[in-house]
């Protein structure tokens, strides 16, 4: 990642909004930093985004593995209900292209097709799982479900606009909905065996990861 890498992302527009505090007078990617930041830390071979307006989390994540040079790669899983961005393939690869970027993967269908799919079922582990697809508290669940024997011991599991209700007119005005994904998360603050925390920004993430096991024996 570098200055002018930001630049590219910063200018558009659509890759500024969306609830992740990007700023464009001063170069700032938000809770992007984050995301990049962990996949620097926690080098996951293979991270899985369920949902993005324009892409801008799995650009993120892609890009982070690609600077880790281990030949990572994000799986984004995006039905494309909100508009037709996602529809063809060509232009899908094109545009993850036009940011330096071949390692994303992406399925234009909802996580529960996605589920019953041979690659789903075969699939490799995955160590860091981006909710952020239709943002209700039974959807989060499904998602994060879906993925939970295929999650490593330290996998690192993201969800967004977590933190609050809000009402969302993304499939058009006459279509509002509620967002009800802290609903679920209030539920994963009473396992024992988690680790949850908020990240209040902009609408928020909320990290979610197993507890480390006692050391044994000593």
């Amino acid at each position: 990642m570098d200055s002018d890498w930001l630049a590219r992302i910063l200018g558009h527009e659509e890759l500024r909004g969306m609830g992740h505090g990007q700023r464009l007078g001063d170069a700032n990617i938000g809770l992007g930093w984050l995301y990049y930041a962990l996949v620097r830390v926690e080098r996951p071979a293979h991270a899985v985004c369920i949902g993005s307006w324009r892409g801008f989390v799995p650009i993120i994540l892609a890009q982070a593995l690609r600077d880790n040079g281990e030949g990572g790669r994000v799986t984004f899983i995006d039905p494309s209900l909100a508009d037709d961005f996602w529809a063809d393939p060509e232009r899908t690869r094109a545009w993850f292209a036009s940011f330096g970027l071949d390692n994303v993967d992406h399925h234009r269908m909802t996580t529960q097709q996605y589920a019953e799919t041979v690659e789903h079922r075969n699939g490799t582990s995955v160590s860091m799982l981006f909710v952020d697809g239709f943002h209700s508290a039974e959807q989060a669940r499904f998602d994060h479900e879906a993925f939970a024997s295929r999650l490593t011991e330290d996998a690192v599991v993201l969800f967004h606009d977590s933190i609050r209700r809000k009402t969302s007119l993304i499939y058009g005005e006459d279509k509002p909905y509620v967002h009800t994904v802290h609903e679920y998360i209030d539920v994963l603050k009473q396992r024992s065996d988690l680790q949850v925390m908020d990240f209040a920004l902009d609408s928020g993430v909320t990290l979610v990861r197993r507890r480390a096991r006692a050391a044994q024996g000593g």
